[in-house]
């Protein structure tokens, strides 16, 4: 018997010598069984089952009838068909990533799944150095403007993915992106399409990310305090106090003040963000455009001193980046408590 095809939407994958028909709500795709046998499990064991001998048909071919979204089966079958290729990181890859790796977990395809979460690996890293490499992809050399909506999907659209499909390991770099964010846009949510339906955090997810925002903020205080407030010059400091001022810990005092002044990075528009707080403090060592009142000058700190500094900022940043995790409660009780003991 033959399905009329009056009510469904050819889609763009139709093949004129393919035998299987792919039914995905009003969306018809003609392709190939062989291809899908090819690349997966559950195909390959979907066509072994004997068929009943009056099958119905469309066109010719057997229908195969997937519940998902018409969109994320296109999207899986192009890359089936042609490959899955990024050649430069923006955030509108996240749809096709997304859609790819739900259908090709569903339908285990490892080679697609594979692929999608290296991709994700890279916008969402699990190291400092991956972070900072993300960071550095996100900012325009020459303007210095920050923009990683650009290059990377909205936090809350990873979150959701990571958690649907048990990649924890790409929750830590969304949460702490997302902490950044002031606290009414982060209950906003992504901003939709439609502006009546946005998608939002869970409450937990929610309760998670302020508790981790507060947590980098309480941080950025600990630093002042035990690295700067109180910090003596370096044990070989070759500057020699003027009129009873030591310079170096003049030039700490300035670095405490420059923080306070933008805590988290307000001033450069990352709010919450004690990664770049830290990093800007080693920055004001080595910059020459501060003012004395008369002309620009850099900060008077001598040698020894700026590097026993920048050796105390990475080990914080290096113990930011471990902290993470426990900040939003991605860490079980139990491995907390074996971390305090």
């Amino acid at each position: 018997m033959e399905i009329s095809t009056a009510d469904y939407i050819r889609s763009d994958l139709w093949f004129s010598d393919g035998n299987t028909m792919i039914v995905a709500g009003r969306a018809l795709f003609k392709v190939h069984r062989g291809q899908l046998e090819r690349h997966s499990e559950v195909f390959r064991d979907m066509f072994a089952l004997p068929q009943p001998p009056c099958q119905e048909t469309i066109e010719g071919c057997l229908p195969v009838v997937l519940y998902d979204s018409p969109s994320d089966v296109l999207f899986l079958l192009r890359a089936l068909y042609d490959g899955l290729y990024f050649k430069t990181a923006i955030a509108h890859d996240f749809q096709v990533i997304s859609a790819v790796l739900r259908l090709s977990s569903k339908y285990l395809i490892g080679h697609l799944r594979r692929h999608c979460i290296s991709r994700l690996e890279v916008d969402w890293p699990s190291s400092l150095l991956g972070w900072d490499h993300r960071e550095k992809m996100a900012t325009d050399p020459s303007t210095g403007r920050y923009n990683p909506r650009e290059m990377y999907a909205h936090p809350i659209l990873v979150i959701s993915l990571a958690t649907e499909l048990g990649l924890d390991h790409l929750l830590p770099a969304a949460y702490y992106d997302l902490c950044r964010y002031g606290p009414s846009k982060i209950a906003s949510g992504v901003p939709p399409s439609n502006p009546d339906s946005p998608i939002l955090l869970s409450r937990r997810e929610l309760l998670s990310t302020f508790l981790g925002r507060e947590a980098g903020q309480r941080y950025i205080i600990t630093f002042i305090q035990d690295e700067l407030a109180h910090r003596p010059p370096a044990r070989d400091c070759s500057a020699s106090p003027i009129s009873g001022n030591h310079p170096c810990l003049e030039s700490f005092y300035f670095i405490q003040l420059n923080i306070l002044r933008s805590v988290g990075g307000i001033a450069a528009g990352r709010d919450g963000d004690p990664l770049y707080t830290l990093a800007q403090a080693v920055e004001m060592l080595s910059r020459t455009d501060f003012s004395d009142g008369v002309n620009q000058c850099g900060l008077k700190i001598c040698n020894a001193c700026r590097a026993e500094f920048m050796v105390s900022v990475r080990k914080c940043r290096e113990r930011v980046w471990s902290e993470v995790p426990g900040w939003f409660g991605l860490i079980r009780e139990e491995r907390v408590r074996s971390l305090e003991i």
